[in-house]
């Protein structure tokens, strides 16, 4: 690492471990637990995978510090997360996306989520992270009977989502609308008909979940259910490869599962439509998850690192991966919020995703560029603006909004610390 580099690495460091404890908030209002927030104008509100990429992150500045107090602190928090969210379980097993505190729905005697489906309104769950957050402190704090008493629960959880969210008929997962879908304005769903996108975030990201459900399952003495569901992520796994992998371009893409014969009397009594999906030819960043979970081989990733990642008119930007290819007709890094914009800025989140799945595949070199440009980056921010942002524009590295943003910001530690050996705070659940 240059000089330079060297310098902005200290900074990011200083700063992170001085701030980092800020994400972590006492219970309020709809929240009874500890919990992590965000931090800038998302402070008080409790999100799915925000939460646990933020405790990914804390766990990290933890480990192997010496310091008992930060890691009981940080596990108090952690635990806090996954309760709250339990807290708010319904009876089909459905759990929210987030819990708000006191915003403008606060006089209502329960989340606006949770109010609004007791209402007949059908949207997204929990994203697939609830598991993979148990089994990240699980393993951290060496411990899962924590979770012994709350176990059943999980068990709806996966219920609801295979009631509710699963196409028989491809095997894949279907988001409900296109509500708090992670990458909020994905143009693969963004927009698109009711349960019509199996995404390939959802379903990359949901083999990582039924892997870390095996894993609880079977620290918690139930090798059958672990069975059941490492099978089911096996099953995903091959429905991923089958349906989102495009032979000829090389990529991992989300797909329209609302393929059928329209039948109109004699015109359609030929050969139907025997294909189970349509590829939605849209190249983001979420094509690169099925690396973190584990879904692709070998030759995808070897495409995937050299065809896509490498290719500077694409996904390669000074600062990092953008969101969206920069080829696409949507690309745009415009400030915006509800939906946040997903359409090309940088996002740490994604860089690291990217950059662990890199480094899974023994591309550890790109993934050493990805690292230096991702410190680059926020070290630039950090030494002019003395905070960190939400998002970036990839050709100059301006930050375009949300001061004071930390969240899954504080991943640039785990590059760091990965590129050095470190193993990843996911080793013990994502094998």
């Amino acid at each position: 690492m240059s000089q330079n580099l060297q310098y902005y690495e200290n900074l990011l460091r200083k700063y992170i471990q001085e701030n980092a404890d800020t994400t972590l908030k006492v219970p309020v209002h709809y929240l009874k637990h500890p919990f992590v927030d965000p931090g800038s104008q998302y402070a008080g509100n409790l999100w799915d995978w925000d939460s646990f990429w933020a405790v990914y992150a804390l766990f990290n500045l933890a480990d192997g510090s010496g310091d008992e107090e930060r890691r009981s602190r940080y596990l108090l928090h952690a635990k806090g997360n996954v309760r709250n969210f339990l807290d708010y379980q319904m009876e089909d097993g459905y759990i929210p996306m987030m819990v708000a505190t006191l915003d403008q729905h606060a006089g209502l005697p329960e989340p606006y989520l949770i109010h609004k489906r007791r209402e007949g309104f059908v949207t997204n769950m929990h994203k697939p992270f609830l598991c993979q957050q148990i089994a990240l402190i699980g393993g951290f704090g060496g411990d899962y009977e924590w979770m012994r008493d709350d176990y059943p629960k999980l068990e709806k959880y996966f219920e609801c989502y295979d009631s509710g969210y699963y196409n028989e008929n491809c095997g894949l997962y279907v988001w409900a609308d296109d509500i708090m879908i992670g990458m909020d304005n994905d143009p693969a769903t963004f927009g698109r008909p009711k349960y019509s996108t199996a995404n390939v975030f959802l379903n990359a990201f949901m083999v990582s979940e039924l892997k870390a459900m095996a894993e609880i399952a079977g620290r918690l003495g139930k090798p059958d259910r672990a069975e059941h569901y490492s099978a089911k992520a096996d099953s995903l796994t091959q429905a991923i490869q089958a349906e989102c992998w495009d032979p000829r371009d090389k990529f991992f893409y989300s797909v329209d599962v609302d393929i059928k014969t329209r039948h109109f009397d004699w015109f359609h009594r030929g050969l139907g439509v025997f294909w189970k999906t349509l590829p939605i030819k849209i190249r983001a960043w979420t094509g690169f998850i099925p690396l973190w979970a584990g879904v692709g081989n070998d030759s995808q990733a070897a495409h995937l690192a050299d065809d896509h990642y490498a290719d500077k008119n694409t996904f390669n930007s000074p600062y990092g991966v953008t969101t969206l290819a920069q080829d696409e007709k949507m690309f745009d890094c415009r400030a915006t919020n509800n939906p946040s914009n997903w359409l090309g800025p940088i996002w740490i989140v994604a860089s690291y995703v990217v950059f662990r799945g890199l480094m899974n595949y023994g591309y550890r070199e790109e993934a050493r560029e990805l690292c230096e440009k991702t410190v680059l980056l926020l070290g630039q921010d950090l030494e002019r603006t003395g905070v960190l942002h939400e998002y970036y524009v990839p050709g100059t590295g301006e930050p375009v909004m949300n001061g004071g943003f930390l969240n899954w910001n504080l991943l640039v530690v785990n590059m760091m610390d990965e590129l050095a050996g470190k193993p990843p705070m996911c080793a013990h659940w994502l094998k």
